[in-house]
């Protein structure tokens, strides 16, 4: 298949994140920057990308959101973190059966007055048999009408405390299928806890929550079944996770081409053959989120997700290298591009960790294989 085109963001944002990718990155309790990512992703339209017209969307599709999302990680990790998080709680909606839950809440989610949080890494681990479910709903009738949902996930990203949704996966004590549900901030019992002290993407809006006794009832249900509805989303849910590693990739491997020419010189053999891998890396992997091959074949994509983060560890040694002696100063006279240098080391580190961690997914891929082996 042919790639999407590669997503230019406006002027303005492009602008705007450049200027405070730094600040976003490592300082989010000394300014007001992080309050700001989601309203303005919003003004450019970008939690519109890939969602149908009919919807409130621009069109297109989930491999034009994954480009969306590379774009801004190009700049700010951090803040391409935040928009991961807000565009797949939207893909969650237009992926639920509950069409009033979606005609309520997709709206403010798309025009940035609300944000979306995926609760799901806990679920998605549990899909994959890592960990059990965190969170438990009992039924208060015998309907299954109302809910009383309890427990606590320790890291969520982009709880803004001006207001946010958060999609977590609850087991059931009455024996039915794990559901997930829809909390909103202001549901009683609903506790978020301080900025989590990060090493960097400190302006993400990363926290724990706590649910005791919320109850909620079934117009909050996203899913009734996790496991169907998290094989189902799971390649939008990693598709979208992987436009942070591309765009990232891409602005490491650009730094090489601005050093001076004896350093492109000593590392255009590298550099090359990692914008050979990172191309077919993004290929396979839109190739499998289009066709949707991913549904059947989850490995297929561990893998690719493994790929690009061997990649982004490697762009950002080559940016490392690039930089020089310069990259390691911590000065506020430093050059800028020394600056963005250390970030982008500190944003590359994360990149193994983001649930599912590349040890949960390695081992994933170590039992698929001894599956088939048998």
């Amino acid at each position: 298949m042919t790639a999407a085109p590669v997503h230019i963001l406006p002027a303005d944002l492009a602008a705007w994140l450049d200027a405070h990718a730094e600040a976003i990155d490592a300082n989010a309790q000394h300014d007001n920057h992080a309050g700001e990512i989601v309203p303005r992703l919003a003004r450019a339209g970008l939690f519109r990308v890939g969602v149908a017209p009919a919807l409130g969307g621009a069109g297109g599709t989930t491999v034009d959101a994954i480009e969306a999302i590379a774009a801004v990680a190009r700049l700010s990790l951090a803040s391409a973190f935040v928009f991961w998080g807000q565009r797949t709680f939207v893909e969650y909606l237009l992926q639920s059966d509950n069409a009033a839950l979606r005609a309520r809440w997709l709206p403010p989610l798309l025009a940035g007055e609300r944000a979306g949080a995926t609760g799901l890494s806990n679920a998605m681990k549990y899909l994959s048999a890592i960990e059990p479910l965190q969170m438990r709903a009992a039924p208060l009738d015998a309907d299954a009408t109302r809910f009383a949902l309890d427990g606590a996930l320790p890291w969520i990203t982009n709880l803004r405390r001006e207001g946010f949704l958060v999609a977590a996966a609850f087991d059931r004590h009455d024996g039915a299928p794990p559901a997930i549900f829809a909390v909103p901030h202001d549901a009683p019992g609903v506790t978020r806890g301080d900025d989590l002290d990060l090493i960097a993407l400190r302006g993400s809006n990363t926290a724990a929550l706590t649910l005791a006794n919320t109850e909620l009832d079934a117009g909050w249900q996203i899913a009734a079944d996790t496991h169907a509805f998290l094989a189902r989303a799971r390649p939008a849910f990693l598709g979208l996770q992987c436009g942070m590693s591309i765009g990232l990739a891409r602005r490491a491997l650009e730094s090489v081409d601005t050093s001076s020419p004896a350093v492109r010189a000593a590392l255009a053999d590298d550099a090359a053959a990692l914008r050979r891998e990172l191309d077919a890396l993004t290929t396979r992997l839109y190739e499998g989120v289009t066709s949707g091959a991913f549904v059947a074949q989850p490995a297929a994509q561990f893998e690719v997700r493994i790929g690009l983060a061997d990649v982004v560890a490697g762009a950002a040694r080559l940016d490392v290298q690039a930089a020089g002696g310069r990259g390691y100063l911590r000065s506020p006279d430093a050059q800028r591009g020394a600056n963005d240098t250390a970030r982008r080391s500190r944003e590359a580190a994360f990149v193994p960790i983001v649930t599912p961690t590349l040890v949960q997914l390695k081992n994933q891929l170590a039992q698929h294989r001894r599956g088939e082996a048998a």
